[in-house]
């Protein structure tokens, strides 16, 4: 599977936002520093994620950034395809011609791992993350190490 480290990062930053922004938009500087990656980066996943309508940003002071859709409507998958990322365990990047321009003895195997992962992907919301204690204990130790205050929802945002 060629999930690269954009991938990862953009789900991550996509579920701090979807955490931290339920009171007031969040900023990059933010997100990057609680989950350590680099803003310019940042900026660069983000200008996709707008692009595509997973975000959107305000502008002025208090601005930076809210979820373009509810939680439960964006999946991991989905972010992944935002930001230019395929989930494919193929050799030939899915086109077939792995040997010889012909596919190789195991192209539908993984050919269809790709299909099984995308799927598990497309099926794990955003919301179904922020439901999980492991993600609020962890974006509360993120909090605190970054002196941040933490406001934890007294219930689950479902909309934008």
């Amino acid at each position: 599977m060629r999930l690269t480290t954009k991938g990862r990062y953009a789900v991550t930053a996509m579920l701090d936002l979807a955490y931290h922004s339920h009171q007031k938009p969040v900023t990059l500087t933010d997100i990057a520093e609680r989950q350590t990656i680099s803003l310019s980066y940042l900026e660069q996943l983000f200008a996709r994620l707008r692009k595509a309508g997973m975000v959107t940003g305000v502008r002025g002071p208090g601005g930076g950034y809210r979820l373009g859709r509810a939680v439960h409507s964006i999946s991991v998958a989905d972010i992944i395809t935002a930001v230019d990322e395929v989930v494919d365990s193929t050799r030939c990047g899915g086109h077939s011609n792995c040997q010889n321009n012909q596919p190789c003895l195991t192209h539908f195997l993984w050919l269809d791992l790709s299909q099984q992962i995308y799927r598990f992907l497309s099926d794990i919301s955003l919301q179904d993350l922020l439901e999980q204690e492991y993600v609020r204990n962890v974006a509360e130790r993120q909090a605190r190490q970054a002196r941040q205050p933490v406001h934890f929802p007294t219930r689950i945002a479902t909309g934008t």
